[in-house]
Parts: structure tokens; sequence; C-alpha cells
């Protein structure tokens, strides 16, 4: 087949059917053959990968805050997009808030995608947001493209995307359910949360114990009945604890349309360990106990949790309030989206997990959730979205080396395993000091 473009040949290739020797050959940008590796497959371009190098799928990232436009001092897609190709991540799902406007009418989706487009370094789409009063704009936003609507059950952190009571949320699910859209909730519980403990001060179990695990465990039993209830599709956002799980197992088994994630640092962090002070930890729901991950780890075994995925949460040094390390006062949330795949991967290793399992729950699980039909897998059809992968080689994560805008992260000093050597999108490697040539995606088009 001397008409392929590129056949790439890597003698560790992460597959549905196993870690595998094998030529892929790609025409097009998209993979058009797999044949065994000493096959005598040809293309225009050969590229053979070292022998301690894997060839993944590229991650696919659909839990991402952008910020831009309206606070792109906290991160931009410039910005974001050169950090995601630098962490084998090839596709981005933008969240709709943080960014102003907030994405929740199909005008501020068009501002949004004109603001991406000449930015770009990998692939980008877009959730839209159910917020009180804009149930008519659901249906054409999902109509606009969107890959389904975010949610909080209590205050985001912005004024500007408030969140929805009991009653606009039923609301949000009957609407978007008559559409067969998607709903990804913020499952934290208002009511037990004003009730506990206010956060304040530099220590963190006084946060933990500002965001009780029975405000998530009793939101996700609310979003559970509202969607036996509705029919609605749901997902839940970053599980941070365990609690949930047998609730989700029990759900799924009455038929109630629901799928769950967690993120790299639950599944790395532990709450003993935090330091007081330590704000760059900060992110809500938190981190929790270390036998409460432990239980994470066991969810992802079992199913319960279908995928892993960053929750990029960004902002500017000084919304951290490094100098008081007032736990109450600081931004929440975790700047990792470079930084994903090693962390899981580092840790899913000492677990006995291998890389077939990583790409199932980064690459795989999050190109099904938002109906992405040519993503995340190394399949004939597929694009030619790669990772190239050193599992065994191991590096200090540099905060001033990240392609992040803010140079800060609790994985500072921290050794992880897992170098990305390249990231290829559409089978051209992503040089993040080129042009951007990373296309805007809608839900269920063919990338």
């Amino acid at each position: 087949m001397t008409s392929l473009d590129l056949v790439i040949r890597a003698r560790r290739v992460v597959s549905t059917a196993g870690v595998v020797p094998r030529a892929v050959g790609i025409k097009g940008g998209r993979i058009a053959t797999i044949a065994p590796y000493e096959s005598d497959l040809e293309g225009a371009d050969q590229v053979e990968l070292a022998d301690d190098e894997v060839l993944m799928p590229g991650v696919v990232d659909s839990h991402v805050h952008v910020n831009d436009p309206g606070r792109t001092d906290w991160e931009g897609f410039t910005s974001a997009t050169r950090a995601a190709a630098a962490g084998g991540v090839t596709t981005i799902i933008d969240m709709p808030l943080n960014s102003i406007p907030p994405t929740c009418d199909v005008p501020a989706l068009e501002v949004k995608r004109k603001t991406a487009q000449s930015q770009a370094y990998v692939d980008v789409g877009f959730w839209g947001g159910a917020i009180p009063g804009n149930a008519a704009q659901l249906r054409p936003l999902h109509e606009a493209g969107v890959f389904g609507f975010k949610c909080f059950l209590l205050h985001s952190g912005v004024d500007e995307f408030p969140p929805l009571d009991p009653a606009e949320l039923e609301s949000a699910m009957r609407e978007i359910s008559s559409f067969d859209g998607l709903l990804i909730v913020h499952a934290e519980d208002a009511h037990r949360i004003d009730h506990a403990p206010a956060a304040h001060g530099a220590k963190y179990l006084d946060f933990l114990h500002s965001r009780p695990r029975e405000a998530e465990n009793a939101a996700v039993a609310e979003v559970i009945e509202l969607a036996r209830r509705t029919g609605c599709r749901v997902h839940v956002l970053h599980v941070s604890s365990s609690d949930v799980l047998p609730v989700l197992a029990a759900a799924r088994r009455d038929g109630v349309r629901i799928t769950a994630e967690t993120c790299p640092h639950y599944l790395t962090f532990a709450a003993e360990d935090i330091p007081d002070g330590a704000t760059q930890y900060k992110c809500c729901p938190p981190i929790r106990e270390a036998e409460n991950r432990e239980l994470l780890w066991e969810g992802l075994r079992d199913g319960l949790i279908d995928l892993v995925v960053s929750d990029h949460s960004p902002s500017t040094i000084d919304l951290k309030h490094l100098d008081t390390g007032d736990f109450g006062a600081a931004w929440g949330g975790i700047a990792s989206l470079q930084l994903g795949l090693p962390a899981v991967w580092t840790a899913a290793r000492e677990r006995g997990f291998d890389l077939v399992d990583v790409a199932r729950w980064m690459c795989q699980a999050p190109s099904t959730q938002t109906a992405l039909p040519t993503k995340g897998r190394i399949e004939i059809g597929y694009d030619a979205d790669f990772c190239v992968l050193a599992p065994d080689e191991t590096f200090v994560v540099d905060v001033n080396a990240l392609q992040h805008k803010n140079a800060i992260t609790p994985y500072a000093g921290r050794s992880l395993a897992g170098v990305i050597r390249g990231t290829w999108l559409r089978g051209v490697p992503i040089d993040i000091e080129a042009d951007p040539r990373g296309r805007l995606l809608s839900r269920g088009e063919q990338g």
C-alpha cells in the first residue's frame, strides 16, 4: 500500500487487543490500516519508535477550564492547548464557566468558537451550561453542537454561572431528556455545605471538613432520583467520595443512565499528606483520605468510575493566596492538564494496572462519553491522534517547564513516570512553536 502518507512502526502499540507490535498506516489524517510489525507496509514517510516508546491513542480530556475569553490571565486557548499537546492530549472539551460570557446560549458559544479558532493546537469542543432561566437555550445549544450541559448544585465560584435549585434541576433534566442530551453535574449539596464548618485558615483538615463527603453523597443521590424520574442521561463530575460508588452501581442496575469520572489528583494525593497552607492542593470537591483514594482505584477496577479527566481549573497565582495559606480565601482548582497522563500512569502501575487500562479511562471512555466517533482508539477509520510515551522514564515536575499560563500545581517537585516524547494530531506531529492547526469539534461529527 504505497498510497499511504505515513507508516508508524512500534513494538508496543496500545490497542483494545492489548499492547502489541504493529505497523500503523495513515492516509488523509486517518488510520487506514493496521498490520503486523514486520509487514512490508510502505508509506511516503516512515517512522519507527524506539524500543522504550509506546504508541498510545491521544488522550481525550473532557473536563478542561480554558477561561478564554474573559479570564485569559488565568488560562487561554493558546497556553491550554499547548499544555495539552505537551501532555499527550489531542482533544479537549472546554467547560462553559470561568470564561466571560459563560457558554449558556448560542451567541456565547459563537464568541467562544471565534476566540478558540486561531489558537487551538489540539482539537477543541465545548460544553454548554444549564443555569437558572436558560432552559429555552438548551435545545438551540444542543443543535449548535455542544457536547452536553454542565450544572452546579451550589455556588460555582463565579457569580455569572449560578447553580440550579432542585426544581430547576428537574426542569433542565426534562428539557435535556426531550432531545436525549447529556447533563453533567457538579454534585455537592448546597444545604449540607452551608451547615458545615466554614472554610477558613491554613489547616487543610478544616477545609476538608467544610466540604464533607455527605454533601457529595446526598447530591449524587438527588441526581440519580431525578434521572430515574425524567429519563435524562447524566454524568457525575469529579467523584471524590468513594461512598457514592455502591449508589452508582445500584442506579445502573435499575436502568438509570449514569456515568461518572474522577481526576488524577484524587487518585494521587491524600488529605493526610497535604501540608497546612498548601493551597495549591485546594479543589472542590476536596482531596480526601488515603483510604478513600484506594477505594476510588477499586471503583476504576470495577468499572463503576468510567473515565479519568483533569478538571484543569487554573487561576492566577495570587488567587491561591500562598502568602497566607488561607484555604477559605484561595481559588479552588488544580492545574494539571499537561500532567494528567503521567500522574495517572505513575499511580496506576503501582497498583497493577497497565497502559490498556489507562487508555480505556483517558482516551476511549471520554471519547465515548462525548460521542466523538473517531477519537480515543488506535483502530482503522479513527483519527491518527497519538501520544508517544516512554512509560519507564521518570521526570521531576518543574512548574517553570510547563506550558500552563500560571506556574503553580500541587505536582511541583513530584517524580512521575511516563515522559511524553511526541503528540500527533491527524498523522502530523504537533509543534507548539509553529502555527496551531487544531480543529473545533461539534457533537457527533467525524473528526
